[in-house]
């Protein structure tokens, strides 16, 4: 049987021939002038990206013609592709701003229909459907077409993932504040999200005889507990686990998103027991033994699919793969991390410090407990401590300090996940990621994560969303809607603490 290795580099082979072949016919036939000329990354001007842009992008059809344009050829597609990658960043910038301002709708051709369609309001009902048709046609990038021809070449689908990546860094950066990259970059998000809708995609359950490429993606790609090493991988996809991922056809052996899930007794309160305590793990699975099913992980590998819906599916694709294994598991539930809860409370912090109000945040036996513990004197000094505490994570070194900081921080946490909002919606994104998938935020879990990354990011407090499959649309739509979150008992008392003992 011939290795994985061994197919994949026969593979590379072959696309890397066909490509070959692709250039050089294009290099014939459409005699591309200045193609060697940048055939390895050089800085490139303003005159040759003007030249380039007017050769592959084509015109838009008319609207009579708009069902049966004639095809450009492939190699314009390729050209772009080629010529995109050669520039710098400061280049692309330059080069996706130009495109999406000199090619992109015609406001001139939309204002003129949109008067016709105002004219035309006391007309017949066809009339005034073929107006809004063509009203609707003319506010179609001219570069759209561009962007859909390209999805139809060799690894043009994965190329455009990483061009929106790109548009969406420049954005970040406030560098591409251009409406008209803002405007280029929904374009993208609108044809990305077609091209993987759900129906596109496939579900794969990751084992340790897929394919080594494979493995190793799932290991790069893990954001939130980073896989150490070989034999720590084999142990997330072994027995009483299971990894599963979204493929598309367009990107082969690239996983889109990553699901971990580990198959336990109980609802886990601790990922120590998941990811770094293996002993207890049988080599075969007992059926008996699996009463509940922990997503520990999800990481979406795409930048440029940021937004594209992927991960609530993965969810529940992998819940109706779960119940036919198990028809008997009934407890689904995530172990979440808490990113940004560390440095909204040390923002809290600071300025309860610049406005003198430490009293508001801790009880006044809370402040004397900290201040022994942390051997401070009193007022501004025991807040600057307790920063200090939760900034270099000594407070886990202490038994005393732990148990003293215990109840302040798990108040405060409950609150940062269900008070802190963003327009309405959870400030956390993880804890916005599963409310809109339906899920209940069930559980608080005082050492969830004691390994320095969970201490720095959440104080090494973790949390769990419970799936109650039977709720799950009824709750989305209300956190969607009524931007009401549903929650336990444990963290509704948590934040009945908070409004008790702490004023924000």
């Amino acid at each position: 049987m011939i290795s994985h290795p061994v197919i994949w580099a026969f593979r590379s082979s072959v696309r890397c021939w066909r490509l070959r072949s692709v250039l050089k016919t294009a290099l014939e036939v459409s005699e591309i002038s200045g193609w060697r000329g940048y055939s390895s990354p050089i800085r490139v001007g303003t005159t040759s990206m003007e030249e380039i842009l007017a050769r592959v992008v084509a015109p838009l059809p008319t609207y009579e013609t708009r069902d049966k344009p004639p095809p450009p050829p492939e190699s314009n597609s390729l050209e772009f592709m080629h010529f995109y990658r050669s520039l710098t960043k400061e280049e692309k910038l330059n080069f996706l701003t130009k495109l999406s301002q000199d090619f992109g709708v015609d406001h001139k051709s939309v204002s003129e229909l949109a008067v016709k369609l105002l004219d035309n309001q006391l007309r017949d009902l066809s009339t005034i459907l073929q107006v809004e048709d063509r009203l609707r046609y003319s506010l179609t990038p001219r570069y759209k077409q561009l962007l859909n021809h390209i999805s139809r070449v060799e690894n043009g689908v994965k190329f455009l993932v990483d061009l929106r990546a790109d548009v969406l860094e420049m954005i970040s950066s406030k560098a591409g504040e251009s409406p008209h990259i803002r405007d280029l970059n929904s374009t993208l998000k609108s044809l990305l999200s077609e091209w993987f809708s759900v129906g596109l995609l496939r579900l794969e359950r990751i084992t340790w005889t897929s394919p080594c490429e494979i493995l190793q993606k799932i290991s790069q790609y893990e954001a939130v507990h980073p896989v150490r090493n070989w034999t720590d991988l084999k142990r997330r996809v072994g027995p009483y686990r299971r990894c599963y991922a979204f493929t598309h056809a367009a990107m082969p052996g690239e996983p889109l998103v990553v699901l971990h899930v580990a198959l336990t007794e109980d609802i886990s309160d601790n990922i120590q027991s998941i990811v770094r305590e293996f002993a207890t793990l049988d080599s075969e699975e007992d059926v008996n033994k699996i009463n509940a099913a922990i997503f520990y992980s999800i990481s979406s590998t795409q930048a440029g699919l940021q937004g594209v819906e992927l991960g609530n599916y993965l969810i529940k694709r992998v819940v109706r793969e779960l119940q036919s294994e198990f028809p008997h598991i009934a407890q689904f539930s995530s172990l979440s991390p808490i990113p940004g809860f560390s440095s909204w409370l040390q923002g809290v912090l600071i300025q309860y410090r610049k406005e003198g109000r430490g009293s508001d945040l801790l009880s006044e036996q809370e402040w004397k407990e900290v201040e022994q513990a942390a051997d401070s004197s009193p007022g501004a000094q025991t807040v600057d401590a307790l920063r200090k505490l939760i900034g270099t994570g000594e407070w886990m070194h202490s038994e005393g300090l732990s148990h003293v900081l215990e109840p302040v921080l798990m108040r405060l946490c409950a609150w940062y996940l269900y008070g802190e909002k963003r327009r309405g919606h959870a400030l956390n994104p993880v804890a916005n990621f599963h409310l809109q998938n339906g899920a209940t935020m069930w559980r608080l879990n005082w050492m969830g994560d004691t390994s320095p990354r969970g201490v720095a990011s959440s104080c090494g407090i973790m949390v769990n969303y419970r799936y109650f499959l039977n709720k799950t649309s009824q709750n989305s739509a209300l956190y969607l809607q009524n931007k009401v979150i549903t929650a336990s008992e444990q963290v509704l008392g948590l934040v009945s603490q908070f409004q008790k003992n702490s004023k924000l």
